[in-house]
């Protein structure tokens, strides 16, 4: 709305006072309250570091009105659920995004707990922490949640700044990670192992995934849980996801092992399609670029 101080009128036998200056002069919009599965958007409550890496694709809407509205769940698991959310700001409607919201769930809802060979070779900023972890009590459980949500977190962003096929993460509040929403055709993009393609588009598929694992393995990363459950066809690309428990293929002493399992999971797959591919050529492959 305008807002303008009303003049005093002519016929009060009073000078009318000067024009109102423009600086004090100004436009108004209210928000309407939220609803149901409604909240601001937390895009400015987390710290920069907290925020995805630049350029930010287009997309990534950072509006100080924008609203958060849950669309409902697209996926559970033993340890988080994948919602999809909608970011938009009322005033700029054709901005609107719908992203995947992955929300590490509490310790007393959990149902899965990771080995501890994946954080071989971590450490944690604060020592309570860790002790705290280490003894299994309810605080560090809570430590233990955080964890896991911000080791995927820091995998997205040097993944994605690697260039490689992962979800663009767009930010990270406590145990919820917020990412693109992979999809084809408007619908979210099936798992790997969902899929029954041609021939050609097999082996494009493991050319590509070939690439990606070569690019991590320079990088010194093994995703260490890699199938063809946790990667999407997303059309004629693939899209590597669920990255918690990424480890250092030198810094964790079962790095090699993780990466030959990860050769032998993808390569069986691609073998029940009738592509000729081994698990460890495959590995011995990865080697070669390792070192």
């Amino acid at each position: 709305m305008h807002l303008e101080f009303p003049s005093t009128p002519a016929d009060a036998g009073t000078v009318s006072p000067d024009p109102l200056d423009p600086q004090f002069v100004f436009d108004f919009v209210a928000y309407d309250d939220l609803g149901d599965g409604q909240r601001w958007s937390t895009w400015l409550d987390v710290e920069p570091l907290s925020r995805g890496p630049e350029p930010r694709p287009d997309w990534v809407v950072t509006s100080q009105g924008a609203i958060d509205t849950d669309l409902g769940i697209l996926k559970t698991g033993k340890e988080a659920d994948v919602f999809l959310l909608e970011r938009a700001d009322p005033l700029e409607p054709d901005q609107a995004v719908v992203m995947a919201a992955k929300r590490y769930r509490s310790p007393e809802h959990r149902t899965f707990h990771r080995s501890a060979a994946y954080t071989e070779g971590r450490s944690m900023k604060r020592s309570r922490d860790e002790r705290a972890v280490k003894r299994k009590s309810t605080f560090g459980r809570e430590v233990a949640a955080g964890e896991w949500a911000i080791s995927e977190w820091s995998a997205l962003v040097r993944c994605w700044k690697l260039g490689l096929p992962v979800p663009y993460p767009v930010q990270i509040d406590g145990t919820e990670l917020l990412m693109e929403w992979i999809t084809v055709d408007g619908e979210t993009a099936p798992r790997l192992a969902q899929t029954r393609p041609d021939h050609a588009l097999l082996t494009s598929y493991f050319e590509q995934l070939r690439y990606a694992l070569a690019t991590m393995v320079q990088a010194g990363l093994v995703h260490g849980d890699l199938s063809a459950y946790n990667i999407l066809a997303a059309g004629e690309k693939l899209v590597i996801i669920d990255l918690p428990q990424i480890v250092d293929l030198v810094g964790n002493a079962a790095g090699f092992d993780f990466l030959l399992r990860d050769c032998t999971n993808v390569c069986d797959w691609f073998r029940r399609r009738g592509l000729e591919v081994d698990g460890q050529e495959l590995f011995g492959d990865l080697m070669a670029h390792a070192f």
